[in-house]
């Protein structure tokens, strides 16, 4: 996928200092204003939804002018809450520094000079000084322990998975891990007691292939021998958003051939009867739809499918057509179990547990399991193999160059108990 983007110069001295000083208090003020907005938005749909629900209540029915008006203020709520997280992105994302500094690592002069001008003898030649890892020239160079951390700090605050998920950096193609399926048995005895002899633990090993995740952002050679800008951060900032998009998917509904295995890939069985290996889910009781009496039921239901010691860090998934959904709904007091988040850069809740909005889950349909809960740090693992490779191209789409960049990422699930879905099904 090619995504241009030109680099940002960067002005000279004082000005260079100001327009640098300025951004984080320019973020802040949009931040705030994006916060505003969205909470004067959902108390306007809050009013029109209650006058709604009374209005069914009274007449078993709603005006149709009235619900089209909640539909709107509901879809306003989704677009301002996507605004307010690409600001906090947008905020949080390495800021670009100019190029006049009079200490520069060895490294990040010599990998500077490869993206800029395409010139690696530098870098082949820290090889033997375990700086930076060189390959032939047709697989380009592994870039440096310092823009690989800057492109998973980058790539983490893109991710929703990820931000909900266990990482685990690992140097070979595969992870393997033992898992306890079943757990040893325990009892009590005294100091002097003989101990009843207990049963081995029931192990699995589940293994995690990393496959090759890939983009290829672009710049003009112009801007690249002119620019000044971090080319650190120029890169993260480029491959983020492609590499969260493709991961998330993998993630949620990867095969695990050549991508990591998704959540929406295993066996789903009822979960009085689930066994290791299969994601036990709790039916809605409706087919293709919450119960019309009491939708948040099942909500509750599944909150209490997990064992207790999963609870504690649990989260919800799902979509935000759904979250469309559920945003409508009230407790018995009155109260509506959805809330926005009190703070930018933190998820929303429902009934006080976090939400992470996974725009791959399915949506509500007959026979779907669009909402996941539970643990998912002790459920799911994410492996990212060491080394970003990036090959710098300037042949292929000429003015611009290309910059083909690669990485290796794997996971699945690892703790089924942890993690439970609700099923749109009667049964």
């Amino acid at each position: 996928m090619r995504k241009t983007k030109q680099m940002k110069q960067a002005p000279d001295s004082k000005s260079a200092q100001k327009s640098v000083m300025a951004k984080p208090v320019m973020s802040t003020k949009a931040i705030q204003v994006a916060q505003a907005d969205f909470a004067s938005t959902f108390d306007a749909f809050k009013n029109a939804n209650d006058t709604r629900l009374a209005e069914i209540e009274a007449k078993a029915s709603a005006d149709t002018l009235l619900t089209d008006k909640v539909e709107r203020l509901n879809n306003a709520l989704d677009m301002q809450s996507k605004k307010l997280e690409r600001l906090t992105l947008d905020a949080a994302r390495p800021a670009m520094s100019g190029g006049n500094s009079s200490i520069v690592s060895e490294a990040k002069s010599a990998w500077s000079g490869y993206i800029r001008t395409g010139d690696g003898s530098a870098l082949a030649s820290l090889e033997g000084k375990s700086l930076s890892s060189a390959v032939d020239s047709e697989g380009g160079y592994v870039a440096p322990a310092e823009t690989e951390t800057m492109i998973d700090r980058a790539l983490s605050e893109a991710s929703p998975f990820r931000a909900i998920s266990t990482i685990r950096r690992v140097g070979a193609g595969t992870f393997k891990k033992p898992i306890s399926a079943g757990g040893a048995n325990s009892g009590w005895a005294g100091e002097t007691d003989v101990r009843a002899v207990t049963d081995s633990p029931q192990l699995e090993l589940v293994e995690f292939p990393a496959g090759e995740l890939y983009a290829m952002p672009a710049a003009t050679q112009t801007l690249l021998d002119d620019g000044v800008a971090d080319v650190d951060a120029w890169l993260a900032d480029e491959v983020r958003d492609v590499f969260a998009a493709q991961e998330t998917a993998a993630f949620t509904a990867g095969n695990g051939v050549n991508k990591p295995r998704g959540l929406m890939s295993y066996a789903q069985t009822a979960n009085e009867s689930a066994s290791w290996g299969e994601l036990g889910y709790i039916a809605t009781g409706t087919d293709g739809d919450f119960d019309d009496e009491a939708p948040i039921d099942a909500i509750m239901d599944l909150i209490y499918a997990p064992k207790p010691r999963y609870r504690s860090g649990a989260s919800f998934m799902m979509n935000r057509r759904t979250v469309a959904r559920i945003r409508k709904f009230k407790d018995a007091d009155g109260n509506y179990i959805w809330q926005p988040s009190g703070q930018a850069g933190q998820p929303s809740s429902l009934l006080g547990y976090p939400l992470a909005e996974v725009e791959d889950m399915p949506d509500i349909a007959s026979g779907s399991a669009s909402i996941a809960f539970g643990d998912f740090r002790r459920g799911y693992l994410i492996v990212d193999r060491q080394g970003v490779r990036v090959l710098r191209d300037p042949y292929s789409a000429k003015p611009y160059v290309l910059f083909y960049t690669t990485k290796r990422v794997g996971g699945g699930v690892q703790d089924f108990n942890a993690i439970k879905l609700l099923k749109f099904s009667a049964s």
